[in-house]
């Protein structure tokens, strides 16, 4: 397993190292079509892969300067690589190479989850440190996550994932892995899902002004950032118990 981490984070580094040069959000974030990397990983190393989206994420972040936001990259980047699998596995599992029209769902659904999980963290995160409003960043995430990982995650999978398997490399081939029940797993894809819509648009909506969440006073910050801080941590804490259940 630490090699499957070490191998997702040194191919996740080395793709996402050269596109510094096309920042989206300047000294924040650029084009990542390594986004896919973490999916793939993740639904062939399982656990391992979210390590790797961490650590590949902050060696990738020190070639662009290190600050503060990083830890909420690595935190971003660490559900990123671990949602895709555990949401895949809990609505049924099976080869990650979707053929019908469900697996589809199922896939996109995994799929999103990750992208949210990652764009929710971060775009919380730097807002509440007052660096970059959420609609900016949270939604550019989203949106750069969306693109990369579901054009080029199954046409890689298609392509690699019967070779992995075929070498007893997959997760479940290494270690013995057990799907949660029936009711924990409708319980954390509950959670997990209420947790990454509920949170992006409520930062969409506290960094606005257009809602001010009932358990946070009025600032008058700028930023917004008291309001985004916890008025979307509430929606991070379930997205992280819905994971932990599946």
């Amino acid at each position: 397993m630490v090699v499957f981490a070490a191998m997702s984070a040194s191919l996740y580094a080395a793709i996402l190292i050269p596109f510094k040069v096309i920042p989206l959000v300047p000294g924040i974030t650029e084009l990542r079509p390594a986004n896919a990397v973490p999916v793939v990983c993740s639904f062939l190393f399982g656990p391992a892969a979210a390590w790797g989206a961490a650590i590949g994420n902050a060696i990738g972040d020190t070639f662009g300067g290190l600050g503060p936001g990083d830890a909420f990259g690595f935190l971003g980047n660490l559900l990123y690589g671990l949602a895709p699998y555990r949401v895949w596995r809990a609505l049924g599992g099976g080869r990650p190479v979707p053929r019908s029209a469900g697996d589809w769902a199922r896939f996109f659904a995994s799929l999103f989850a990750g992208a949210a999980c990652c764009a929710l963290v971060v775009g919380w995160g730097l807002n509440l440190l007052g660096f970059v409003p959420f609609p900016v960043l949270g939604n550019v995430v989203l949106l750069n996550n969306l693109i990369a990982a579901g054009v080029l995650a199954p046409l890689v999978l298609r392509a690699l994932h019967p070779r992995v398997e075929r070498a007893q490399l997959l997760y479940s081939d290494v270690l013995e892995t057990r799907a949660p029940g029936r009711v924990r797993a409708l319980l954390g894809i509950a959670l997990l899902f209420t947790g990454v819509v509920g949170g992006l648009v409520a930062g969409n909506l506290a960094a606005t002004g257009a809602w001010q969440p009932p358990w946070v006073a009025p600032s008058g910050s700028p930023t917004h950032a008291p309001e985004v801080g916890f008025g979307v941590a509430p929606f991070v804490l379930l997205c992280i118990v819905g994971l932990l259940l599946l």
